[in-house]
């Protein structure tokens, strides 16, 4: 029987992946934290003497949307250079060479039906790949040759339930895959509305002071307590408040998580790796959760997701 082992919810915006000059250039002179918070994050949990509890990453990808339905990467292997639409002078002819699980993706696929939902595993070398993947592996992933990596995208045509529908598919899916050992990855950000862009450039540095909004501000810092907190039921029963504040991809990459985590039942709580940071108006934090000794839910048993 498989199980997740750590779940996170981390920040992948651009600026991490320029050369320091850069980074330093666009923030006063001072290094992100988002930047330092991965390179510990990595210490702690990627490459530990713990990492032999994991041989596989499921990166929930808050950049790459789908229509009809939700599709799960099943490639044998991803390689190649990525070059990113959206920026490409900042990400360019990025090498990325990670093997897949398609073992568990189309084990996960084979769960869509009993939680009411469509769930495509493909396998097509050509499969696009997005950055909000692609960042986090190269702080996270590179050089752990052994380590499988696997994408999920959002579904733009979704709501709230269709995302926790996938996210208890996904712990059904991982259950039912022999000794499967998973960390989940919710790759986005938190209040998400960038500056217009003939501001965007006096707001590039990293203190929140360029945060949107003072309201997005504080609606971050809330739910970050609430994360450290491990009060998953208060994020999901004030979702309709969040969504005010624009959470990137409608927060659909934490509500894939929390489905595969026992949803209101989630009592794990985060560890904060860096600062909370603003990009370009955006809220960006890097939150990672231990599974609690006795489970994600507390009580020493397997997600509900994974008892139905």
């Amino acid at each position: 029987m498989g199980e997740i082992v750590g779940a996170g919810l981390l920040a992948h915006v651009p600026t991490i992946v320029l050369p320091e000059s850069d980074r330093l250039q666009l923030n006063e002179g001072k290094e992100i934290t988002l930047v330092t918070g991965l390179q510990q994050l990595r210490r702690d949990v990627f490459e530990s003497d713990a990492a032999n509890e994991y041989d596989t990453v499921v990166v929930l990808d808050s950049h790459w949307a789908t229509t009809v339905e939700f599709v799960i990467a099943a490639q044998q292997r991803r390689a190649g250079l990525f070059t990113s639409e959206e920026l490409p002078r900042g990400m360019c002819r990025m090498p990325y060479d990670f093997p897949g699980d398609p073992e568990l993706a189309r084990n996960v696929e084979k769960f869509a039906d009993k939680h009411g939902t469509w769930i495509t595993a493909i396998d097509d070398e050509y499969l696009p790949v997005y950055y909000a993947t692609i960042n986090l592996w190269k702080f996270l992933g590179e050089g752990l040759e052994d380590k499988r990596w696997v994408t999920i995208g959002v579904c733009q045509t979704g709501d709230m339930e269709d995302h926790l529908r996938l996210g208890r598919a996904l712990a059904d899916g991982i259950a039912a895959t022999p000794g499967r050992r998973v960390l989940l990855i919710a790759s986005g950000a938190l209040s998400h509305t960038f500056w217009p862009l003939r501001e965007i450039r006096d707001h590039e540095a990293s203190d929140p002071v360029h945060i949107r909004t003072p309201e997005a501000r504080e609606a971050d810092y809330e739910r970050i307590a609430w994360f450290k907190e491990g009060r998953h039921d208060k994020v999901l029963d004030r979702m309709d408040e969040f969504w005010k504040f624009k959470p990137e991809a409608k927060f659909f990459h934490y509500l894939m998580m929390a489905g595969a985590l026992g949803e209101q039942a989630c009592v794990a709580k985060a560890r904060q790796y860096g600062e909370y940071e603003n990009s370009v108006g955006t809220g960006q934090v890097h939150l990672w959760f231990d599974r609690p000794a006795d489970g994600w839910t507390g009580n020493g048993l397997p997600t509900p997701a994974a008892q139905s």
